[in-house]
């Protein structure tokens, strides 16, 4: 369908459609999450129990991260913030934490049994993953990529399903280590965003911004990403109807796309806004909001 697009890095992929103007760079990468709650304490207790992260900072707000200390999520507090509702709102559907490997998915898989915790749990061929809700109800996927060599592509684009996950053979991947909190090496490996139409999205983040699309059939949803990696972005339409989420929800504030150089921020600035879109520039930061409201931040 799109036939074979070429990486910045000349390393050619047969699968995907390459942004049509302005592409960012094959080493692109998801960076931190910045997310409003309603309870800081609570959410501390949450993040760090539950997905085993450490506090890196705190003072008006929280920085949490590995074990390699790289900071993942910051946590804002906003009293009485509205938990988000069931249907969900326009924004944050999920952010993913990645996790180096095959066995660290089964030591957490084994923690969250033994705590008692309520997940669900998806095989999506190119990952294996875990999802669940945090106390305000935001959403989060702690997952691990198989290996690229095992992912297939079906007319031009990644083969990408949700079947039921193999809880055994993964629990089984950890032998007899125990989870001691998120290993060295984990990341943000993704977002995903609730939007109100595919197409204005695809305008934003594919034609405006510049990452591949690598997934189009999936049911209302589009996914995209820089260097043939499955996903940076995955967006939906399964909360169509539904407001953005205010100022008063918990909500996603903002994410990062970090990408190497800063001549690469002032790149993704200038296609943004020969597409019409406010770009404010913040030290070699630039941040933009996409037509929801949702707030991203390119960086280096």
């Amino acid at each position: 369908m799109g036939g074979e697009i070429r990486l910045s890095n000349s390393v050619a992929l047969e699968y995907g459609i390459a942004a049509p103007e302005y592409r960012l760079p094959a080493a692109t990468h998801v960076g931190r999450v910045k997310l409003q709650v309603a309870d800081l304490g609570r959410s501390l207790a949450y993040y760090q129990q539950v997905l085993g992260l450490r506090v890196l900072d705190q003072s008006t707000h929280a920085v949490l991260g590995g074990q390699d200390d790289s900071p993942l999520i910051e946590l804002h507090e906003r009293k009485g913030a509205r938990p988000v509702p069931r249907r969900g709102l326009l924004g944050l559907y999920h952010f993913a934490i990645l996790l180096p490997d095959r066995p660290a998915l089964g030591r957490f898989l084994t923690h969250l049994a033994d705590i008692g915790a309520h997940a669900g749990m998806s095989d999506h061929f190119v990952s294996e993953a875990v999802y669940l809700q945090d106390p305000d109800n935001l959403g989060i996927e702690v997952y691990a990529d198989r290996p690229r060599s095992e992912w297939r592509q079906e007319q031009g684009q990644l083969s990408m399903s949700t079947i039921p996950l193999d809880v055994e053979s993964v629990a089984a991947a950890a032998g007899s280590d125990h989870w001691s909190g998120a290993p060295a090496g984990t990341k943000v490996g993704h977002v995903h965003l609730h939007v109100g139409d595919i197409d204005r999205a695809e305008a934003f983040y594919h034609r405006a911004l510049g990452l591949d699309k690598m997934v189009w059939s999936y049911p209302g949803a589009l996914f995209l990403s820089a260097g043939g990696y499955h996903h940076h972005l995955g967006t939906n339409t399964w909360a169509r109807g539904a407001p953005s989420a205010s100022n008063d929800d918990a909500r996603l504030l903002e994410w990062e796309i970090v990408v190497p150089e800063r001549s690469d921020v002032d790149a993704a600035a200038d296609s943004l806004r020969g597409a019409g879109h406010r770009v404010d520039r913040d030290g070699v930061s630039a941040t933009v909001k996409d037509p929801w409201g949702t707030q991203l931040r390119i960086t280096t």
